[in-house]
């Protein structure tokens, strides 16, 4: 099999990082690069990294041209935009992975409410699947619109839900203490990720009302079945790349220890590739160019001495997760689920 692809916005970061993993892709390659700009970059110029290795230039968006030349089309865009294309596509018999937000949150009121702009494809959003092979493969396989999820929701999903499903935890309370590289924020120039303003900083922002909050709390209560509350609060890092959270969770009960907390997250990976359970710490270096996410969990005393016997001070469960953001977080998942799409192992091309 040879998997035609387009990608449509193919100047950013995502795009940057979809076309290298494409590019060492056992059965697909990049056909059609679409963008909304009027001048027609050629993506080597655009990125000189790709010189002599991919020097397309970049064409119209033109849902028959790209249908023709290709099978699946990669959405690279903002929110807002995508959703005006992926209609268009899919009708040209495409299928379509949307890297941006406009497909992730189901209900389009909420979408309104989360993003700040009606949704204008609502048949389409009833129809998307969302993007997180560890919980929704067999949906992916026969998707036409595939949500690709948030890089900081794909590290909160997989470092909760199997506590979720063992009912080990609390499905409310929980706290989810979030780092990220500027890479997360996009390509266009914003002050706030200048690098004399980021570099030899650190800093949170839009604690419990940042968009990704509402996606956590959908995919949580999606996997458990029933309401889940979370209070997320995410940080800003001065790498380029990289995310780490720390996760606080409440047992459900006093008998849960943590050689069961580790066994849920085992047997929830036991088939997963992609996500490597471990005792020691993660640390974002040791995810980097990877498709992994990394989880340990502790289940520690809140108060008392380290080492005393600390009965009758409140225990905590936390969860510690780490993925690169621009590939487990964003376009190493979108091949994984192409892979999924397609019908080949999900490590193709990610390995």
């Amino acid at each position: 099999m040879n998997i035609r692809c387009a990608i449509v916005g193919p100047t950013s970061y995502t795009a940057l990082y979809l076309i290298e993993i494409l590019l060492h892709h056992p059965s697909a390659k990049v056909t059609y690069l679409a963008t909304q700009r009027e001048a027609l970059p050629n993506i080597a110029d655009e990125f000189p990294q790709f010189r002599a290795r991919c020097e397309m230039a970049g064409q119209p968006i033109d849902p028959a041209a790209i249908a023709a030349a290709a099978d699946v089309a990669f959405l690279c865009l903002p929110h807002v935009a995508s959703m005006q294309y992926a209609p268009k596509l899919l009708d040209a018999g495409l299928r379509v992975i949307d890297l941006s937000a406009d497909y992730r949150l189901r209900d389009a009121a909420q979408y309104a409410r989360v993003y700040g702009h009606a949704h204008e494809d609502v048949a389409n959003l009833a129809a998307a699947v969302y993007g997180l092979p560890e919980f929704f493969a067999e949906q992916i396989k026969d998707a036409d619109l595939v949500a690709n999820p948030g890089c900081y929701p794909t590290a909160a999903a997989l470092g909760i839900a199997p506590l979720l499903q063992r009912s080990l935890v609390k499905p409310t309370g929980i706290i989810i203490n979030a780092t990220s590289g500027v890479t997360g924020a996009g390509r266009s120039p914003k002050q706030p990720f200048h690098f004399p303003e980021a570099n030899e900083a650190f800093s949170p922002y839009a604690p419990g009302i940042h968009r990704h909050q509402t996606e956590i709390e959908q995919t949580l209560r999606t996997i458990k079945g029933s309401p889940v509350n979370v209070l997320f609060v995410p940080h800003l890092l001065p790498v380029d790349r990289g995310i780490l959270e720390s996760i606080y969770l409440d047992p459900a009960d006093d008998d849960v220890t943590e050689a069961e907390l580790y066994e849920a997250f085992h047997d929830a990976y036991a088939e997963a590739p992609f996500v490597r359970v471990r005792k020691e710490l993660p640390n974002i270096k040791w995810v980097r160019d990877s498709n992994y996410c990394d989880i340990a969990v502790r289940l520690v005393h809140a108060g008392g001495e380290p080492g005393a016997d600390n009965d009758g001070i409140a225990r905590k469960v936390i969860v510690f997760t780490a993925e690169d953001n621009m590939i487990k977080g964003a376009s190493g998942q979108a091949v994984q689920n192409m892979n999924l799409m397609f019908g080949l192992d999900q490590t193709a091309g990610l390995k």
